[in-house]
């Protein structure tokens, strides 16, 4: 493990995740995503159908990379040149999804391939980012700083989305944006370009961003590499794989209790937006709104648990968040246009009504709030369980594992969603799926002891 970091090297791994969380707000969740399934495609339940199928594709390709590349960098190697690796592909691939032009069949393909390289390249370098953390600071102030990164990445995910929703993007049928205003920059809504444009943005976003890390936060330091880092380091996997159940059971149960945790918060957050862009008819402007009070929500709660980790620990941070999380998603899927609860009738949208007018809408933004209040503390509290629990000296391998239980089922619940919505054609049923990861891994988290 390297010496503590300084106070630029901290804040430089903080920027990674003001750097990624932009993908993840505007590309996978608020903005992108939407328009894909509402705009850019035809045919809305077999639109969400190709997203789910292609985010579950990625998913499990990260899955499976994430512990080998971790066993062969815990060899030896830094870990910074494979944060560049994957950083060229998800800037590359969020550049190409400006292709997306509505009506344009053909583009399909290209758009979800280029959507799958984006998300592989953004998980990896994550998980790579990740593995740094226990080198930086001492173990005691570890939920600070996580939470402090994943509050960070949310300001970031705040700003862009109120920079591309306020002054980029127009409403299709007044011209303005989000505040009312003429965007900065003249875009044909015909073909949609202020949508198309969140892919590039959030490239250049991220090139921009991620440069302090590379520039002051230190990597490997102290350790020689192997002389032959990746037979070594798959042979380390092996070894790992088959200790994991004998020497660390504990982190055994941990993973897979994340993995299906995770995997139903994932779906519920990235499809989220989608179901209640479908259930109200909402836009850019309602749809950008949405996106910033919910990331606000994931802001404050990212902060607050971080430091009620350090009080209180991770596991007991991580039940309650999913407990609120539960509750949330419930009943966000309880809402549709003349109902809340599953059966408690309400009004229409009265006409001329303003943003947010229809009772159904406003129950949906207070469950959601729930949500986002609970994801910050889930995320960031996992990430810091995990260094609290693991080898000191295999982190980049453990953090692969992480990485390997977050992703390694999370082509199954889009694909589930994916599945069950196109058999039923409801969308609502498709992503009630996301509640059995959720209760699941709840259960499985209960006997997980929170030390090393």
């Amino acid at each position: 493990m390297g010496r503590p970091s300084g106070k630029a090297g901290l804040v430089g791994w903080a920027l990674f995740d003001w750097a990624t969380q932009p993908y993840y707000t505007l590309v996978v969740t608020f903005l992108f995503a939407p328009y894909f399934v509402n705009g850019f495609m035809s045919d809305p339940p077999h639109a969400q159908s190709l997203w789910a199928f292609a985010t579950s594709a990625a998913q499990l390709t990260a899955a499976v990379l994430a512990p080998v590349l971790g066993a062969i960098a815990d060899a030896g190697l830094p870990r910074k040149p494979w944060i560049a690796v994957f950083s060229a592909m998800l800037i590359l691939g969020s550049a190409v999804l400006w292709l997306a032009v509505p009506g344009s069949e053909g583009a399909v393909p290209l758009v979800l391939l280029s959507f799958g390289i984006a998300t592989l390249g953004v998980e990896l370098a994550t998980q790579f980012n990740n593995a740094m953390m226990p080198g930086l600071i001492s173990e005691r102030r570890l939920g600070r700083l996580s939470g402090f990164a994943w509050a960070i990445g949310y300001a970031g995910g705040l700003v862009s989305l109120a920079l591309v929703a306020g002054l980029l993007v127009t409403s299709p049928d007044g011209g303005k944006t989000l505040f009312g205003l003429t965007p900065l920059v003249t875009l044909d809504s015909a073909t949609r370009e202020g949508d198309r444009l969140v892919g590039p943005f959030c490239a250049v976003w991220y090139l921009v961003f991620v440069l302090p890390m590379f520039l002051f936060t230190q990597d490997r330091h102290g350790t020689r590499p192997a002389n032959n880092p990746v037979p070594e380091g798959l042979r380390r996997l092996v070894s790992s794989i088959r200790n994991l159940l004998r020497a660390h059971r504990n982190v055994a149960l941990f993973l897979l209790a994340r993995m299906l945790y995770a995997d139903g918060c994932a779906a519920v957050f990235s499809f989220g937006a989608i179901y209640a862009a479908s259930v109200f008819g909402w836009g850019a402007t309602e749809l950008g709104l949405f996106g910033i009070i919910l990331t606000v929500a994931a802001l404050v709660g990212a902060c607050i648990g971080g430091l009620v980790d350090d009080a209180v620990g991770s596991k007991t941070v991580i039940v309650v968040g999913l407990l609120v999380f539960i509750v949330g998603s419930i009943g966000v899927l309880s809402v549709d246009p003349d109902e809340i609860f599953f059966v408690v009738p309400v009004a229409e949208k009265p006409a001329g009504g303003g943003l947010f007018a229809a009772a159904g809408e406003q129950v949906l933004l207070a469950f959601a709030l729930l949500i986002g209040i609970a994801l910050g503390p889930v995320q960031a509290s996992s990430r810091t369980l995990l260094a609290r629990i693991c080898p000191s000296d295999q982190t980049t391998e453990f953090y692969g594992f992480f990485a390997f239980s977050g992703k390694v089922t999370a082509f199954a619940a889009p694909l589930a969603i994916g599945i069950v919505t196109a058999v039923t054609g409801s969308q609502r049923l498709g992503i009630s799926v996301s509640l059995v990861f959720l209760i699941a891994g709840l259960l499985l988290l209960a006997p997980v002891r929170a030390t090393r």
